[in-house]
């Protein structure tokens, strides 16, 4: 079966928004994630991929690997007053392997939107579709 492009997507969840990443693997289902993480914040296009940032997690299953990942992400934004557009997971087993490229926050320049506070358990879901392509997907509170 044909793949499409990877991707992501937002979707209403009440107060809060569910993120979902597509992609030809988990990883890169993973990366547009972080993406669709991104994008409530900002326009991801307009961070630059200036510094890299190494992340690392594990979790007994991929589900909670997910919004581990998420999560670090989250911290490793608030923590150092970044914004990441551009990412590069590997996956072994159940432990994560990443780069976020990002940039320091400069307001004259990034709209920011929503403040993400965390991702969660609900509405959480990383599988393979019928079509062959990975989703992952949670909800993240904001």
């Amino acid at each position: 079966m044909a793949m499409s492009h990877p991707h992501w997507e937002h979707l209403p969840h009440g107060a809060d928004i569910t993120v979902c990443g597509f992609g030809d693997s988990e990883a890169v289902a993973f990366e547009q994630a972080a993406l669709a993480l991104t994008a409530i914040v900002t326009d991801p296009a307009s961070v630059g991929a200036v510094t890299p940032v190494e992340m690392a997690c594990e979790a007994p299953d991929d589900e909670l690997l997910l919004v581990e990942w998420l999560n670090d992400l989250i911290y490793e934004m608030a923590t150092r007053s970044m914004l990441f557009g551009r990412f590069k997971v590997h996956l072994a087993g159940h432990r994560l392997n990443a780069t976020a490229w990002g940039e320091t926050i400069d307001c004259a320049r990034h709209e920011l939107g929503t403040e993400v506070k965390g991702a969660t358990c609900t509405n959480l879901k990383v599988v393979r579709e019928p079509s062959g392509q990975w989703r992952a997907q949670c909800v993240v509170d904001v």
